[in-house]
């Protein structure tokens, strides 16, 4: 007859009795078969880390069935990388994947990913790891060309994740990344041109111009360039200091002191990139330069007609919209004879709380004039907090304390 633990004798490391043989993973075992898991969980987090890893390491020659039964205990006991590697065998694979995922451990949660055929979900996961170049690979085969993008600017090859966001369209990513280029790159030259091309075409040429003057403070190099000097002197006309460009011009052999003249308009038609009216936003307020940066390189520019329904009031929401030029009205609803709640302008925010909560828009807005706006889409949003797991916990975090403030204001 088979002893019970009030008659055996024999007591493990820990102190437990123990069935015998009295080691903690025949204890655990034996009340797992039982059906006193609950007990058995906690002896099991009772145990120091070398007693568990010990346990593990001997659970790990027993029969599928015992492992299935300590799974379970490891899983109610939070000890989700132990579940994972007893489960390595038992599969599925997408489930011992998700275990790794809860222990923090992500490249082991990307290589059962890769068994079970999940590529899209292994990159993501390699990425929150750190193995970027493993990422890369999976996202390149995958097509999947901006998240291509963000590892190659995460792995330090930003002439590479600019010509990818060219590709793309995305403007303000491509200056993003190639301000990345160091000073003694080769094509340092080179990718600074484009940058100032880039914002001028933007109506941010002050801002170019900066870069170019700043670049040539840095570099011997910029200096003896006809090509940036030149790049320089047809700045200083765009933002209407055409005596210093003449001086500028005068320095290139056989150049001419005159130059096309610059429209008026294009003087005077700032333009902002957004970065500034994406960083003020509450729930973005704790993130650090670089979680920062990525999520700008997230955001596209978008261009909205007059007229056009930015938000419908109902619908599944679809994003962040931040107002870099123009202005939107708020109503209450789409009824023509809707009651228009405000008027918003350049810096204001819409659908935030969608890139966070899965539920119906509250208001419908539409553009009063040609809108341009940043947008940040909720799958963008999500596979950002997927890879930068520092950055959500701090999205998050004030996400709940904004929310808890608005119930508090409601209900005094």
């Amino acid at each position: 007859m088979e002893p019970t633990p009030a008659e055996s004798n024999s007591v493990d490391e820990s102190g437990q009795p123990g069935a015998p043989g009295g080691s903690a993973y025949q204890v655990v075992q034996w009340l797992a078969t039982r059906d006193e898991v609950e007990t058995a969980v906690q002896l099991y987090e009772d145990l120091s880390a070398a007693q568990r890893e010990r346990l593990l390491r001997e659970a790990a020659a027993a029969t599928a069935e015992e492992r299935k039964g300590l799974v379970e205990v490891l899983r109610k006991a939070r000890d989700f990388t132990g579940a994972a590697r007893l489960s390595e065998s038992l599969g599925p694979d997408a489930e011992v994947a998700a275990l790794y995922e809860q222990g923090g451990n992500q490249v082991e949660a990307a290589e059962a990913y890769m068994r079970a055929g999940d590529i899209a979900k292994a990159a993501a996961a390699f990425e929150r790891g750190g193995a970027l170049e493993r990422s890369l690979e999976l996202y390149r085969g995958l097509g999947a060309r901006e998240s291509m993008a963000q590892c190659l600017a995460r792995l330090g090859r930003p002439l590479e994740a600019a010509a990818v966001y060219r590709e793309l369209g995305n403007v303000h990513a491509e200056v993003e990344a190639l301000c990345g280029v160091p000073l003694d790159d080769p094509r340092h030259l080179e990718s600074v041109l484009r940058i100032c091309t880039l914002l001028d075409n933007e109506s941010q040429p002050r801002r170019a111009l900066a870069l170019l003057v700043d670049t040539l403070r840095a570099s011997e190099d910029a200096r003896k360039d006809p090509a940036v000097l030149a790049e320089q002197a047809r700045l200083l006309r765009r933002v209407g200091r055409d005596a210093e460009a003449d001086e500028v011009l005068a320095q290139l052999p056989g150049a001419s002191s005159t130059a096309p003249s610059v429209p008026p308009a294009a003087r005077i038609t700032p333009a902002t990139s957004g970065y500034g009216y994406l960083k003020a936003i509450p729930i973005f307020g704790e993130l650090s330069l670089e979680d920062m940066k990525d999520l700008y390189r997230v955001a596209q520019q978008v261009l909205i007609p007059e007229g056009a329904t930015v938000l419908e009031k109902g619908a599944q929401g679809s994003g962040l919209f931040v107002l870099l030029e123009g202005t939107v009205d708020v109503f209450s609803g789409p009824e023509p004879d809707a009651k228009r709640l405000n008027t918003l302008g350049p810096g204001a925010y819409l659908g935030e709380i969608s890139l966070i909560q899965d539920g119906p828009t509250s208001a419908h807005v539409r553009a009063r004039t040609a809108v341009r706006a940043l947008r940040i889409t909720r799958a963008g949003f999500q596979h950002y907090l997927d890879t930068h797991e520092g950055a959500a916990l701090r999205i998050y975090r004030l996400f709940t304390r904004n929310l808890a403030a608005r119930v508090r204001a409601l209900s005094a």
